[in-house]
């Protein structure tokens, strides 16, 4: 499988074949994709000023598409911190364990696809801002 160089967010660019029957974009493992995907989401109907997210995960990875429209992803892990405009299926946000997220700005009408590395598993969630700190701070000391 393709490693990333590096465990921060990153844009990862899918492969478009073009037809006059419309356009396909697509990511296979091996090549754009970092992991094994063993759970796919989206999120629609996201209300005007709502965000989503607002939590972190200990082990699961994540990529995540705007399939349709447009929304914000801001990232942070404790120190450093990253905003990324998501807008179209020809890229991929990899979003790498360990990082708080937030997605806001949706435009209407926008769909949210998110690929996950792993199945939901409630404890691999952390959903205070405050404890995502104090987990952090101890995952620099090891």
């Amino acid at each position: 499988m393709k490693l990333l160089k590096s465990r921060a967010p990153t844009l990862i660019d899918f492969t478009e074949v073009p037809s006059e029957s419309g356009n396909l974009w697509f990511a296979e493992v091996d090549q754009q994709l970092p992991f094994l995907v063993k759970r796919v989401y989206y999120i629609v109907e996201v209300p005007a000023g709502a965000e989503r997210g607002a939590h972190a995960h200990k082990k699961l990875d994540q990529l995540i598409i705007a399939i349709k429209g447009s929304f914000v992803v801001d990232i942070t892990d404790g120190v450093n911190n990253w905003s990324f405009i998501m807008q179209g299926p020809d890229k991929a946000l990899f979003l790498p364990a360990g990082g708080w997220r937030t997605l806001r700005g949706f435009s209407e009408g926008s769909v949210c696809l998110v690929l996950a590395s792993e199945c939901y598993e409630a404890d691999d969630y952390i959903r205070d801002y405050e404890e995502f700190l104090k987990w952090k701070s101890k995952e620099i000391e090891a």
